[in-house]
């Protein structure tokens, strides 16, 4: 909530991440091991199952890569036994023996990847690098909630981006005051759990903070609900009714939408603000109103006020405190921890194994505009858990929208196939690097701009612009 709470996502960085080779062949092992440290990564190495497990016992393991055949236990005992002893563990099994019987059980038990030797190292490597980012990502939401005091409703809010922490420490400035707080942003934003967060960090967290949406009911039920009403006030107020000033009671009154409240509700709750008292419907007797009261509008106040639709005093007197949330697309940095939460969320709601979101879908939701912002997000990953039946997000759990499908070019007429036939692979291989190579040229050696015009992620292209050695 300081200025320190971006420091502990730079500590997750410090420590390479470590991983678990497990083969019972010495070569195998011995490549894997050149191959990752070259990429930066800390290898331990087991020569068998049983001496991977006492390694797992003793030491702190990002990624397990095991083959699955081995002589004593097999790499899905050895998955079986770590997720044991970290369920947060990321597996890869390696076989030269594939079977569906133990793929379904690797799959099962949460391996991320099931390869068949030989395997492209390159590709590996890509796999290894994204699992280890997912697993990052995820620590790095649960640092942030620890770091930011998030044990209660702040638990939702999450942000890295330099705007989310500039409202971050404004909450814990103005928590602790009593003044009014006025909250703009576009809808989906997150008003609603911010004003909770004041609350709960607030003199007043011990009392109720009730919440009203004043465009949500009509004006004289609104004031029914705010104010409260005597017996016999109007037609079905059979017992008098305490209102939600009287419920919030040295509490939190949040206001939503208060941008459509009526002129003449406005007035009723200036003079609230003004005398901190009031009366219920069909009562004489003033209430004193010890409250505090955060609003929340998506609207431009100001214009409102310009248009005639919002008293002016009423806006100075609820704009005392002005905190604005960005809209999602400003704040993209926050997209992959967002989603990360919310994957989390709904895995756990639905009893699902998803180990994480494949970077092709993560590239797709942080490009795509968001107008209906963190709530239209949830909403997408939430269909994502729901439709997924692999280890990992795919772009096809994701919507059309955030997809930004569009109808396919026609197929290119095959060619004869020779009578001596040919060797598919390296025609397909060579078409590939003639593309990349064109769209590289057509975007002025922009990769960014290459991968768009190949429909690709950037770090899929960046990965074949490597392969293929072109520059």
């Amino acid at each position: 909530m300081s200025s320190t709470t971006a420091q502990p996502i730079v500590e997750t960085d410090r420590r390479p991440a470590r991983i678990l080779v497990v083969d019972d062949e010495r070569s195998m092992r011995e490549l894997l091991a050149i191959v990752l440290r070259r990429e930066g990564y800390e290898v331990l190495l087991a020569e068998n199952g049983r001496s991977a497990v006492d390694m797992l016992e003793r030491e702190p393991v990002d990624l397990l890569i095991s083959d699955i055949k081995m002589p004593d236990l097999s790499g899905v005992d050895v998955l079986r036994a770590a997720k044991k002893i970290d369920q947060d563990i990321l597996g890869i099994m390696i076989t030269a023996f594939a079977s569906t019987d133990t793929a379904v059980e690797a799959m099962r038990l949460g391996a991320c990847d099931y390869l068949s030797k030989p395997f492209d190292i390159d590709l590996l490597k890509m796999k290894v690098r994204e699992k280890i980012e997912n697993r990052q990502l995820r620590q790095e939401n649960l640092l942030l909630k620890r770091t930011l005091g998030l044990s209660h409703q702040f638990s939702n809010i999450i942000g890295r981006s330099a705007t989310m922490l500039d409202v971050f420490k404004m909450i814990e400035t103005v928590a602790r005051t009593n003044s009014t707080i006025l909250l703009t942003g576009e809808s989906g934003t997150g008003k609603g759990l911010v004003a909770q967060a004041i609350h709960f960090h607030s003199l007043r967290r011990d009392k109720p903070m009730v919440s009203l949406n004043c465009g949500a009911l009509p004006e004289a039920l609104l004031e029914s609900e705010l104010f409260g009403h005597m017996r016999g006030a109007f037609t079905g107020a059979d017992s008098n009714k305490k209102g939600l000033l009287e419920v919030a009671e040295r509490g939190t009154v949040f206001l939503d939408e208060i941008g459509e409240m009526s002129a003449v509700m406005q007035v009723k709750l200036l003079r609230v603000l003004q005398e901190r008292r009031f009366r219920r419907v069909g009562g004489l007797e003033e209430v004193q109103a010890d409250i505090r009261v955060i609003a929340a509008t998506n609207q431009d106040l100001t214009k409102a006020v310009a248009d005639g639709r919002f008293r002016e005093d009423l806006y100075y007197r609820i704009n005392v405190i002005p905190i604005t949330l960005p809209p999602l697309r400003e704040r993209r940095e926050d997209i992959p921890l967002l989603a990360e939460h919310f994957l989390i969320k709904y895995c756990e709601q639905m009893n699902k194994q998803i180990a994480g979101i494949s970077h092709e879908a993560l590239d797709l939701l942080i490009h795509h505009e968001w107008p209906g912002n963190i709530r239209e997000l949830e909403n997408v990953v939430e269909r994502a858990v729901a439709l997924e039946s692999t280890p990992s997000v795919l772009p096809d759990s994701l919507p059309a929208t955030v997809r930004g499908d569009s109808p396919r070019p026609p197929s290119a007429p095959v060619e004869t196939l020779p009578e001596s036939g040919f060797d598919l692979e390296a025609h397909v291989k060579e078409i590939e690097r003639g593309y990349i190579a064109e769209a590289l040229k057509r975007a002025g050696g922009v990769q960014v701009k290459a991968a768009e015009l190949l429909g690709m992620s950037f770090r899929s292209f960046r990965y074949y612009v490597k392969k293929y050695n072109l520059r």
